[in-house]
């Protein structure tokens, strides 16, 4: 693995639509504890279901720190490959690297600075120097050389691509406090342009109501295709989050892509109450200096939108609740051809975060 000095979109390389072929998936192994209750042994559970799920369509690899190794070969099937990597939480999408993709079929990865969702103004632990240096051991794992971001913080759940010149962002994040503040939103995106292979970028005004990533646009709002989105919706004039999903599509519905197609949008409804941390799952977490507190009662980001393509399926989430039938018959309807699994998720979710989160894909 080489550190290359140019950018992707100089070198002819963008990044693929998540549809397009994958040659493997990225999974990281939870088990810290003031992220992951009882020291991660419930979501170790749900992270397995996923990797097993993706794992009979496509390589899956799960890193696992030293001390996880044989516990995640015993929960882990063997059609999953596991190997030792040091990481200081378990969001591979955010810490791994974002793979960029030329037309010969070489594969080179982005390694974007990492300051674990705001570093010092609003991160959410207070050391994340393993989880800096995951996206370059990835690339080294698949011999790919890699592009560098020095001073340009960025995680891959903020950016989501059509594969055809246009990527989707959001503003809360991207233009928060503790991303790049040095820079103008037209430098950011600039910077985006290049590494991404883009021409246009459209800028969400906001994530899901409090989500702690500062609105990663993952949670709310993903291409289905080129020119189709489907958005993250609420119809309750009450919760906090009808506001900004009605702000986020009165904003699509006046965008057309990079190649200046108008925009075909699909509710996707959120589960119709908040969910909520119980007392139970907050008193196994630790509480350890410098990281988020997650309090009993507190709402959790629960979004159906944060799914994800795979090799011949899409694996999504279900939270336990009567909506969840509804959210995969309008998936499944989004993706004819493919198969719609629906796992249980509730543990990933009370980590911050849910199944494209966990995930980062390889362009084949």
């Amino acid at each position: 693995m080489k550190t290359v000095k140019t950018t992707p979109a100089g070198d002819g390389f963008r990044m693929p639509a998540e549809w397009e072929h994958h040659s493997g998936t990225y999974i990281i192994w939870p088990d810290r504890p003031d992220t992951w209750r009882d020291g991660g042994t419930f979501a170790q559970q749900s992270y397995a279901a996923v990797a097993s799920a993706i794992g009979r369509f496509e390589p899956v690899t799960v890193l696992v720190n030293r001390d996880q190794y044989a516990t995640a070969l015993e929960k882990l099937p063997d059609y999953v490959r596991v190997a030792e990597l040091s990481s200081d939480d378990a969001w591979c999408r955010d810490s791994g690297p974002t793979f960029v993709k030329n037309e010969k079929g070489t594969v080179r990865g982005i390694d974007w600075t990492f300051n674990a969702w705001g570093g010092t103004v609003d991160g959410l632990y207070a050391s994340w120097k393993n989880d800096s240096l995951i996206a370059g051991k990835i690339c080294g794992l698949e011999r790919c050389d890699r592009y560098c971001t020095p001073g340009f913080v960025l995680e891959g759940g903020s950016i989501h691509v059509d594969g055809e010149g246009t990527a989707l962002v959001t503003e809360e994040c991207l233009l928060s406090a503790g991303r790049n503040p040095h820079m103008t939103k037209d430098q950011i995106e600039k910077k985006l342009a290049s590494y991404l292979n883009v021409q246009k970028i459209l800028w969400l005004p906001y994530g899901i109501a409090g989500d702690e990533t500062n609105g990663h646009v993952d949670n709310v709002c993903a291409f289905v295709k080129p020119a189709h989105v489907v958005l993250a919706w609420t119809a309750d004039r009450n919760s906090p989050q009808y506001v900004r999903s009605a702000a986020d599509e009165a904003y699509l519905k006046n965008q057309t892509d990079a190649k200046g197609r108008r925009l075909e949008i699909t509710r996707l409804p959120l589960p119709p109450e908040p969910l909520r941390m119980t007392e139970a799952e907050s008193s196994g977490i630790q509480l350890l200096p410098g990281t988020k507190i997650r309090a009993a009662g507190s709402d959790m980001a629960a979004s159906y939108v944060n799914y994800y393509v795979c090799n011949g399926a899409a694996i999504i989430p279900a939270f336990g609740v009567e909506s969840d039938d509804a959210a995969k018959e309008i998936i499944a309807s989004l993706y004819p051809g493919r198969q719609i699994i629906q796992l249980q998720t509730r543990e990933i979710l009370l980590g911050g975060g849910n199944i494209h989160c966990i995930t980062q894909q390889v362009p084949g």
